[in-house]
C-alpha cells in the first residue's frame, strides 16, 4: 500500500503516548504497542477517508512493509540467536565464564569488561546489543550482578558509542541526514560533533564510575542490585526451565569456542560492511562504509560466523550434525519475543513518521517559537531527547531535526551549527537510550535477559541523571559558543563532568533504593 502522509496536529501524539503511558502502568509491552499502533491507525484511517474500517488493513499493510524493510535485521537476529544456543551447547560459554571469573575478581570488574567490550564493538548497536549480553552474561551471573545493571552497561555502551564512532552505521545515518551546500561535509561536521556530544561523553563516564565506586548504584538500580547480591540472579522461564537449563552442554568446550565464533562473527561482519558498501570497487574505506547495507551485512557476518561454529563444533565431536541443526531451530525460537516486540515498534515508528507527521508538527512547533540564540542548543536537545522517545527511534529523529537544526543556525547563528548539530544527536541518543519502544533498549533487555520494563525502569533514572547535566551542559556550550568552538568545549565538557560526578556522589545518599 502506497501510503500518504496527513496532517494530524496534536493527534499525532496520541499514539506513542498511549503506547509508553500503557507500557508503563500495564507492564505488558506488546498489548501497549498494539494498542498504540491502533489508535495511530484509526488516526490515519479516518482523516485519510478510509473510515474505521481501513483500520486494521492499514496496520497489516503498514507492519508488512516495515516488517519487510527490516527483513536483514530479522535473519540476523535470528542467526544470532542460533549461535548463542550453539556456543551454549558446545560449552564455550561456560568455559568462557570459568576462565573470566579465575581472572575478575569481583562483581566490578565484571562490569568494567563489560563496558569495555561495550566500547570495542563500535560497528553497530544492535550488534553490540546482543553480542555484548551473550558473551557477558555469564560472568555477571557468577558476582550476583543483576540482569538489570547488565542490561543497562550494555544499553549505556551501544548508542552512545556507535554515535560518536566516525567509522560506524550511526555516523553513515547521520551523515546522509546532513544537508549540502553547507560550508563544511557531513563527515566534518559529525567528527566535529563528538567532543560536544555530551550525553554519549557523559554516559560513558557514568558507566566507568558506576564500575570503579563500591556501591555507587541508586534508586530502582539499587533494589536490583540488592535483591540479587540476596536472593541470586533472576533468570527467564526459558533459562531455568523448559529452555536452557535443560540443554545438552559438553564438557569439553573451551574458551576458544566462544572467541572464535564471535571474532568471526565481527570480522565477516566488517568484511561484509566493506563489500556492500563497494570497498572494493575503488572507494575509500570511510565512503565504503559510509555507503553500506548494514543490515544485509550483519545477516551475512551472522552466516559466516554460523559456518565457522559448524567447522569447529561437530567435527571435534562437541556435538553431532542432528544436535548443531536442531540447536539452530532453538536459537531461533529463543527471539521470536524480541522479533515480535521489534516488529510493533517498528511499526508504531512508521504510524508517527510515515503516516501521521509526528515529527514534522512538533518540529514546527520549534521553528515558530522565538527562542533565545544562546538557548536554541539546549532546546534542541529536549526536543530531539522528546521526539526520540515518543518515536522510539534516534535515526527517524535525525532525518527531522538534523535539516532544520543547521539551516536555522545558518541564519540566525552560524557559530551555533556544530554546537547544536551536537544537541540534535546527543537527545536523540538519550530519547532512543530510555524509550521503551526503541529497537535498542529492547535488544538490550534481549541480550541481558532482563524482562523489558524491568530494564526500562531501573534504566530511565540513570538517564534522566546525566541528560539533566546535558542540558545545563548545553546553556553552558550556548553561552561560551562566541569564544569559538574548542573553547567552549574547553569550558563546557568539564564543568559537565564535574557536575555529573557530583550527582553520582550524592544521588546514592539521597536514594539508596531501600523502598520497596
Amino acid at each position: 500500500m502506497d501510503f500518504q502522509t496527513v496532517e494530524a496536529g496534536w493527534l499525532s501524539i496520541l499514539p506513542p503516548i498511549i503506547a509508553i503511558s500503557l507500557a508503563l502502568i500495564t507492564k505488558e509491552v506488546i498489548f501497549s504497542l498494539l494498542l498504540g499502533i491502533l489508535s495511530g491507525t484509526l488516526i490515519y484511517s479516518l482523516l485519510a477517508n478510509l473510515g474505521a474500517s481501513g483500520t486494521l488493513h492499514v496496520t497489516i499493510d503498514l507492519m508488512i512493509e516495515k516488517v519487510g524493510g527490516n527483513a536483514s535485521m530479522v535473519i540476523f537476529l535470528a542467526m544470532l540467536g542460533a549461535l548463542v544456543v550453539l556456543v551454549t551447547r558446545a560449552g564455550g560459554s561456560a568455559a568462557y565464564g570459568n576462565w573470566a571469573a579465575r581472572r575478575l575478581k569481583g562483581k566490578r570488574s565484571a562490569g568494567f569488561a563489560a563496558g569495555l567490550l561495550g566500547v570495542l564493538i563500535f560497528i553497530d548497536d544492535y550488534f553490540n546489543c546482543l553480542t555484548v549480553g551473550t558473551v557477558m552474561k555469564p560472568v555477571t551471573d557468577k558476582y550476583n550482578m543483576s540482569r538489570e545493571k547488565l542490561a543497562y552497561i550494555i544499553d549505556a555502551t551501544a548508542a552512545p558509542v556507535c554515535i560518536i564512532a566516525p567509522i560506524s552505521s550511526w555516523a553513515a545515518s547521520v551523515i546522509s541526514y546532513y544537508p549540502t551546500r553547507t560550508g563544511i561535509t557531513g563527515m566534518q561536521a559529525f567528527v566535529g560533533s563528538i567532543p560536544m556530544n555530551l550525553y554519549a561523553v557523559l554516559t560513558l563516564a557514568m558507566v566507568l564510575w558506576l564500575n570503579l565506586r563500591k556501591n555507587g548504584d541508586f534508586g530502582p538500580m539499587a533494589r536490583a542490585e540488592r535483591r540479587a547480591e540476596e536472593q541470586g540472579v533472576s533468570v527467564s522461564a526459558e533459562e531455568s526451565g523448559d529452555g536452557r537449563a535443560k540443554e545438552k552442554v559438553s564438557g569439553r568446550g573451551t574458551v576458544f569456542d566462544l572467541v572464535i565464533p564471535v571474532l568471526f562473527l565481527v570480522v565477516f561482519s566488517v568484511l561484509a560492511m566493506l563489500y556492500y558498501g563497494g570497498f572494493w570497487e575503488g572507494k575509500s574505506l570511510f565512503d565504503a562504509f559510509g555507503d553500506t547495507d548494514a543490515g544485509s551485512a550483519l545477516a551475512l557476518g551472522g552466516f559466516g560466523a554460523l559456518f565457522t561454529a559448524f567447522f569447529i563444533f561437530v567435527p571435534r565431536k562437541l556435538m553431532t550434525f542432528t544436535e548443531f541443526f536442531a540447536g539452530i531451530v532453538d536459537g531461533v525460537k529463543s527471539m521470536v519475543s524480541a522479533l515480535i516486540i521489534l516488529a510493533l515498534a517498528w511499526t508504531i515508528s512508521g504510524v508517527c513518521r510515515d503516516l501521521l507527521a509526528t515529527g514534522p508538527y512538533v518540529a514546527g512547533l520549534v521553528q515558530q517559537s522565538n527562542l533565545p540564540v544562546v538557548l536554541i542548543p539546549a532546546i534542541m536537545f529536549v526536543i530531539a531527547a522528546g521526539l526520540s522517545f515518543a518515536t522510539g527511534t534516534a535515526w527517524g529523529t535525525f532525518g527531522i531535526l538534523i535539516p532544520i537544526t543547521i539551516a536555522v543556525c545558518d541564519i540566525v547563528a552560524p557559530f551555533l551549527s556544530v554546537t547544536s548539530l551536537s544537541a540534535v544527536l546527543a537527545g536523540s541518543v538519550f530519547g532512543d537510550h530510555c524509550s521503551p519502544i526503541s529497537d535498542t533498549t529492547i535488544l538490550s533487555s534481549t541480550g541481558a535477559g532482563c524482562n523489558h520494563i524491568s530494564h526500562v525502569s531501573t534504566q530511565i533514572p540513570y538517564a534522566l541523571t546525566t541528560a539533566s547535566v546535558c542540558f545545563v551542559g548545553y546553556i553552558i556550550a550556548g553561552l561560551t559558543a562566541p569564544l569559538g568552538f574548542t573553547v567552549s568545549v574547553g569550558i563546557t565538557l568539564p564543568i559537565s563532568l564535574v557536575l555529573l560526578c557530583g550527582l553520582l556522589f550524592v544521588l546514592p545518599k539521597v536514594a539508596p533504593g531501600t523502598s520497596r
